[in-house]
């Protein structure tokens, strides 16, 4: 498969890497971005994965009231240095992630957020859904896995669709930034109000 510049350029805003090492990285996986995002984590080379565990302790809290002023969020996004957070680019993304937020209405950040009893009351939703619908038991592990995957999608902020483009999830677009600004970004924490109500990440 022939590797265009878009598809290495694509490749470098989700992992931060070179573009000689993404281009060799997609050659190799014959062109599967998932699979070159892999090769490139295996050979050491993504430079996301090495800023995600420098501290995150400048940033912003950003705000985002909703049409109708029926539906506010509060967000902390945190970057590494005080210049990185008032670029327009950090600032932009804070807003995009506050209106994700609002619209969305996410119980958790990542999948690591989520209780692990919250996880198995969920397998066991799903489980029993899956006998219900008269699935044959040899196939029911694959069928509450693959449903579990849908229910991080819409728990999960980081796991969901990006409300402007959903060709990409937001914890991959908090990537590209990360990798447009060299520094690590982290979605810290959320509050989303409804009026008469408030819901709390915390």
């Amino acid at each position: 498969m022939q590797v265009t510049a878009e598809m290495v350029k694509s490749l470098r805003e989700k992992t931060g890497a070179g573009i000689m090492d993404c281009k060799k990285a997609l050659q190799e996986t014959n062109g599967d971005m998932e699979a070159a995002i892999e090769w490139l984590r295996r050979k050491g080379i993504s430079t996301y994965d090495k800023r995600k565990h420098r501290a995150a302790s400048e940033g912003v809290i950003a705000s985002y009231i909703h049409a109708g002023n029926k539906i506010g969020v509060l967000l902390e996004l945190n970057c590494e240095t005080d210049f990185v957070a008032r670029t327009d680019i950090f600032q932009q993304l804070a807003k995009d992630v506050a209106m994700q937020i609002a619209a969305t209405d996410p119980k958790y950040i990542s999948k690591e957020d989520v209780p692990p009893e919250v996880v198995e009351r969920e397998k066991e939703i799903l489980r029993e859904q899956a006998l219900n619908e008269g699935r044959p038991e040899r196939v029911i592990d694959r069928i509450v896995e693959g449903r579990l995957e849908k229910f991080f999608t819409e728990a999960c902020l980081l796991e969901q669709p990006f409300i402007k483009d959903d060709s990409k999830t937001v914890g991959e677009l908090v990537k590209e930034v990360s990798a447009k600004v060299g520094e690590n970004i982290v979605v810290r924490r959320f509050t989303r109000y409804v009026l008469g109500r408030s819901d709390d990440s915390d």
